[in-house]
């Protein structure tokens, strides 16, 4: 009897571990690179001409132009939803310029912030390298940017329209990063200056496409495309010259996804929020969200 009860006893301990590890989250890609462009409503989709890039992700990966932007329809908030997987009532972050929770955050990480994608990957693989380079400093507020191994905001951008992308170029050759976010604030600029759903913003987005070309080259060049997932979405939309209100025009924003394991030609038909980005990010990455995040990922642009 004593030696039957230490054999079932071994056998119980000895799968332990068989089981935890098989309950942790296995990731579906070793790299993940999110575009951000800041003003990108889904309005313009069907209006733009010169935008090979962008339709040959939607061609080979999967996408919708309805997800959807939290209220206020404007910058802060929305990058905060987008990278920390929640909504402004929790998360704190509620208006254009945001740089600290205008409500308390429901929860804090060891940085004293809102738990962020960065910074769950940087607790569950404290060695993988993670990047964040932008044109607008104000998202540097909203990532928890130490967590993250390089955050850089393009200097004068404004002259020299092609500095993020050199920028971005050279941190994916050197570093082959994990996880990393490039953030265009130009198309948002010309929306403001001179208005969206003009001439000058469709010039300002085939610009944008052509450098987005060249980052799907630099994966490539790097040697990490076939084991990449890229994402490319936006804060908001706009309309006139301004944004942050309830119209569609300001509030449906695209989001594309294509790479390793996602679907080819699929149009996600799932209702999706802001804060399911960030969701699906830790779903590639193989994170376990906190309880405070109420985005979901989009498992039907998975094969």
């Amino acid at each position: 009897m004593k030696r039957n009860f230490l054999l079932l006893l071994c056998l119980m301990l000895a799968a332990i571990p068989s089981s935890v590890t098989a309950s942790r989250p296995k990731p579906k890609a070793g790299h993940v690179l999110v575009i951000g462009i800041d003003g990108w409503g889904s309005y313009s989709l069907p209006k733009a001409n010169d935008i090979p890039n962008l339709r040959s992700l939607m061609q080979h990966g999967s996408y919708t132009v309805h997800k959807r932007s939290v209220l206020p329809s404007s910058s802060a908030v929305n990058w905060a939803s987008m990278f920390n997987g929640s909504c402004p009532e929790l998360h704190g972050y509620t208006e254009w310029g945001s740089r600290t929770p205008e409500i308390p955050s429901v929860e804090l990480n060891n940085h004293g912030i809102f738990p962020t994608v960065f910074s769950l990957l940087r607790e569950a693989r404290p060695n993988a390298v993670t990047g964040c380079m932008a044109e607008w400093d104000g998202i540097k507020h909203v990532v928890d940017s130490m967590a993250i191994d390089n955050f850089d905001v393009a200097p004068d951008w404004e002259h020299h329209s092609e500095r993020l992308c050199e920028m971005a170029e050279r941190f994916i050759l050197e570093k082959k990063p994990t996880l990393f976010a490039v953030c265009w604030d130009q198309l948002d600029h010309t929306g403001h200056e001179i208005g969206h759903d003009t001439p000058e913003y469709y010039q300002t987005l085939a610009r944008l496409d052509g450098q987005i070309g060249r980052l799907i080259q630099t994966l490539k060049d790097a040697g990490i495309y076939d084991d990449t997932v890229i994402i490319v979405t936006a804060d908001h939309g706009g309309i006139k010259k301004g944004h942050g209100g309830k119209t569609l025009a300001e509030m449906e924003i695209p989001f594309i996804i294509c790479g390793k394991r996602i679907k080819q030609g699929g149009v996600i038909t799932e209702p999706m929020m802001q804060y399911d980005t960030a969701a699906t990010i830790a779903h590639i990455l193989g994170l376990t969200p906190p309880r405070s995040w109420v985005g979901r990922p989009v498992l039907s642009a998975f094969k």
